[in-house]
């Protein structure tokens, strides 16, 4: 009778030195007090990933239980269900290819479709919002230059989501009525400006101010001016959602909204971790309830715009023009640069500081 072997095949024990220094094994997580100020978390004591380790081995702290874990998968997998649904929307609901449309009698070539342009320039932020989220949480710990940054990618980002959320909102939500209105005409202006203010302010606090101060650097600096830009953001809505008639992507809107304002309060204040300091380290804190909130609302919201954009997609060149949303969508895109060109001097000027 042949005997049977269960250890390793040769190819095995070939492939497993070179797995091993591909796949380095991680050290355990470490308590706040062996790190520098800068990437510690109030009220949360312990599951820091040490700085110095090699970028893979952050990469790899994906698998790996630790105080940033929920963060990153969280708004990673956000980011995937958005992208996906997406393209089962456009393929199934959509006509095929948003953004472009068909040319000629036998259907040849492309040309822009200015009518789905705001939907799919909405999609892009929210998918650039959750996948540089989840990038500044999973790399936060390597460098400080690195942590730096990552959260200011992370800043431009918030702010081309928010801006990216008004135009989509404006055009495929808002009520003729409120388009009309004087607050309508500068909607998209003020919508811009407040977003590259909200980018430059964030981007200014995290390089001037202390992680562990923030009454200065959050509050002042990165509260007021994404709770103002938020505001402003739920304009088109405010006279929808007051109205008697309700419907399906009018309760799904109210539903974004509220799932927005709870984020909102998770990111401000330090709850539930405040009362329990190191009770929270790994599952619970704010900040991971405020991501979790913020995908689920991203989600929800999207699916609230592609009810209104089947609703509504007939009429919309009727009504604003396929110029006017042309122009918009251009000004989507400077808002973009000038977030990343706003990020490259204040990173420089900072580094002139320090010398």
């Amino acid at each position: 009778m042949p005997l049977v072997s269960f250890g390793p095949p040769p190819l095995c024990l070939s492939v497993l030195p070179w797995l091993s220094r591909l796949l380095p094994s991680l050290p355990p997580p470490v308590r706040d007090v062996d790190l520098p100020p800068l990437f510690r978390q109030r009220f949360v004591l312990s599951g820091y990933r040490p700085p110095g380790l090699p970028l893979r081995c952050y990469v790899l702290s994906l698998l790996q239980i630790h105080n940033q874990t929920l963060n990153v998968w969280s708004h990673l997998l956000a980011a995937v269900c958005v992208a996906l649904r997406f393209i089962v929307f456009a393929v199934l609901r959509g006509g095929g290819i948003l953004g472009f449309r068909l040319q000629g009698p036998e259907g040849q070539g492309f040309s822009l479709d200015a009518a789905s342009l705001p939907l799919v320039l909405y999609v892009f932020s929210a998918v650039m919002y959750l996948s540089c989220s989840a990038a500044a949480h999973l790399f936060q710990s390597h460098s400080e230059q690195l942590h730096d940054w990552f959260f200011f990618l992370d800043s431009v980002a918030v702010g081309v989501f928010q801006h990216g959320s008004a135009l989509a909102l404006s055009v495929y939500s808002a009520d003729a009525a409120w388009t009309q209105s004087m607050l309508g005409k500068v909607f998209l202006p003020g919508s811009a400006l407040l977003a590259w203010s909200c980018c430059s302010a964030c981007c200014y606090a995290k390089l001037h101010f202390h992680r562990l101060n923030p009454l200065n650097r959050k509050f002042l600096l990165q509260l007021v001016p994404t709770g103002t830009g938020f505001l402003l953001v739920i304009g088109p809505l405010v006279q929808r959602l007051t109205a008697q008639s309700w419907s399906p992507a009018g309760t799904m809107h109210l539903l974004q909204v509220a799932l927005f304002l709870l984020s909102f309060f998770f990111f401000s204040c330090p709850v539930p971790e405040r009362f329990a300091p190191g009770r929270y380290d790994i599952i619970g804190h704010a900040h991971q309830l405020s991501h979790i909130l913020s995908a689920l609302g991203t989600l929800i919201q999207q699916e609230a715009l592609f009810h209104d954009f089947l609703w509504r997609r007939p009429a919309l060149i009727r009504r604003f023009r396929e110029q006017r949303l042309l122009v918009a969508s251009c000004c989507f895109c400077c808002l973009v640069v000038c977030c990343c060109m706003t990020v490259v001097r204040v990173r420089r000027r900072g580094e002139e500081e320090q010398r």
